[in-house]
């Protein structure tokens, strides 16, 4: 017995660092000449914690309710697996246990940089960044000021990087006085600087991040992107966007370039593309993937999406394969619902709800493109030839669609392979066919369209889908589904209540013809967006009836 405890001791003390430190940052209290070992001799300034040779184990802290000016800077430096670096609060009194340490980063690239780093956990700061100067008196249309910068400039993998609980508001690059121009939103994704809230960027080439979280963090009114992530192809691995919360962000809530390996999942987005400040770009969707594969986006809101183009709730750019859309809720986004673009294979959007999205009207308020709720265009980049997208499902949802709204959709000449089943279509208002208006639509020439499995879709009146479409409905029901509360926005509120025309009369989902993939989640589904579990044959639309 006593063989056997000395050897759990001796494993419990080697899996120990032996010496790992906590170190504490006091901005009114601290000196940069003390040792910073405790709350007493703690250090002063941002730039005496950025020169720390940090290791497995330690742990640096910032006192709560004080402003540290300047930028934490992390650079080269790794934890283990087993003993991350912890990059946190603490607490001087109980007056400031609800007031978080701020890093005011005017004037700075950004509030916290992780450089070249691994197995780092940060959590429980608050961070903003409103203008304050270009930094080094320079400014080129490739600056840009962040709330939070993951990256690196080595050729290696870094891992284990885990943001947790952060405040990130008020990150704009340009002074107040600035006011963009209508011909800067119209660009494709700005050509100026701006303020982000978190962003994970890799451009070395051989260099590898992985297994990233981000989770329960808010950012709000930001000048571009509240959180992205940036990457050349499956550079990005195992990236989780967790319970987050994004309001009022210039661009996109979230963005999404060469991850492998992805899982959005409970995150609030409202009003992308905001323009509650001039210097933001007005423009962009609740989330947007990019040359991405195997991304699970799922149980998150995408609501109140604003501009002139894109702007969908969450739509899938080109170049990605197996992005599953799935148990989400879409509201009142300019740009619609379901957005599958070209090059783009095996994507599904299944057992989401769309309310009153897609109002937006061409040449309306500056607009150019017209929003809808369903769309397969065949865009992969400016000046080339459309093709695809190949093998989309599109599956249980329920879309409701108010009668003030016109529903408008489009698909393209050269979409191949498309599921469309057991969806609701509840529109009560007039529905009409549109170009897919992504620079110059495919308008002329043999239409590729092939493999279409269009069927057992519910429409509230016969008119709902437009009868110019390429594809149609080879067996539409038609009747009032008789929601819950047509005027909600909850899930709940679209609970059906016409059984009889609901109740196990949808079809099993099988592969499209010549589709040897199908989704990499499996086609099958085991439970409905409320999470009701679905036995024998599925319910038409999001919810099963109990």
């Amino acid at each position: 017995m006593i063989k056997k405890l000395s050897i759990v001791l001796i494993a419990l003390l080697i899996s120990l660092p032996l010496w790992a430190n906590t170190y504490y940052v006091d901005a009114n209290n601290g000196s940069d000449s003390n040792n910073g070992l405790s709350k007493d001799a703690a250090f002063k300034s941002l730039n005496r914690a950025s020169a720390l040779p940090l290791k497995a184990g330690d742990n640096l802290l910032l006192a709560n309710g004080q402003v540290f000016s300047g930028s934490l800077e992390l650079k080269d430096v790794s934890g283990s697996k087993s003993h991350p670096i912890i990059v946190s609060n603490y607490s001087l009194s109980k007056n400031d246990l609800k007031h978080l340490p701020i890093i005011d980063a005017k004037g700075y690239p950004n509030g916290l940089l992780l450089m070249n780093c691994s197995h780092i956990h940060v959590s429980h700061l608050h961070i903003t960044a409103d203008a304050g100067g270009v930094p080094e008196g320079t400014s080129t249309k490739d600056d840009m000021r962040c709330g939070v910068l993951i990256t690196c400039d080595n050729a290696a993998e870094y891992e284990n990087i885990r943001l947790s609980r952060l405040n990130v508001t008020d990150i704009f690059y340009a002074a107040k006085s600035v006011v963009r121009s209508k011909k800067e939103t119209n660009s494709a994704n700005g050509t100026q600087a701006y303020g982000w809230g978190i962003r994970l960027i890799i451009r070395t080439k051989g260099a590898l991040l992985k297994d990233m979280m981000v989770e329960n963090c808010h950012v709000e009114n930001v000048g571009h992107t509240g959180i992205k992530a940036t990457g050349g192809k499956h550079s990005i691995k195992g990236l989780k966007l967790y319970d987050n919360t994004v309001k009022h962000t210039g661009g996109p809530g979230m963005q999404m370039s060469g991850i492998l390996d992805g899982h959005v999942k409970g995150n609030t987005i409202t009003y992308s593309g905001s323009t509650t400040d001039t210097r933001k770009w007005g423009r962009g969707s609740g989330l947007w993937t990019w040359g991405c594969s195997r991304v699970l986006i799922e149980h998150n809101s995408f609501r109140f999406a604003n501009g002139p183009a894109d702007s969908a709730g969450c739509h899938i750019d080109f170049n990605c394969d197996n992005v599953i859309v799935q148990y989400n809720v879409s509201e009142g986004n300019a740009g619609g619902f379901c957005e599958i673009l070209g090059n783009n294979y095996n994507c599904a959007y299944r057992y989401n709800i769309s309310i009153n999205d897609g109002h937006r009207v061409k040449k309306v308020n500056g607009a150019f493109q017209e929003g809808k709720i369903f769309w397969l265009s065949g865009f992969n980049g400016k000046g080339k030839e459309h093709n695809g997208p190949f093998n989309s499902y599109f599956y249980n949802n329920t879309i409701y669609v108010k009668n003030d709204i016109v529903a408008k959709m489009a698909v393209t000449r050269t979409a191949q392979g498309a599921l469309l089943a057991n969806n609701i279509f509840y529109i009560e208002g007039e529905s009409k066919l549109v170009l897919g208006d992504q620079y110059k639509p495919a308008t002329t020439g043999e239409s590729l369209v092939k493999n279409i499995i269009f069927k057992n879709n519910l429409f509230l009146k016969a008119d709902n889908w437009p009868v110019d479409a390429l594809i149609q409905d080879e067996a539409p029901i038609i009747g009032n589904p008789k929601f819950t509360n047509v005027n909600g926005n909850t899930a709940e509120d679209f609970v059906p209540k016409h059984v009889l025309l609901i109740k196990d009369k949808g079809i099993q989902i099988v592969s499209i013809p010549d589709d040897k993939e199908g989704l990499f989640v499996g086609l099958k589904v085991e439970k409905d967006i409320l999470g009701n579990k679905i036995n024998g044959l599925p319910d038409i639309g999001a919810i099963e009836i109990e």
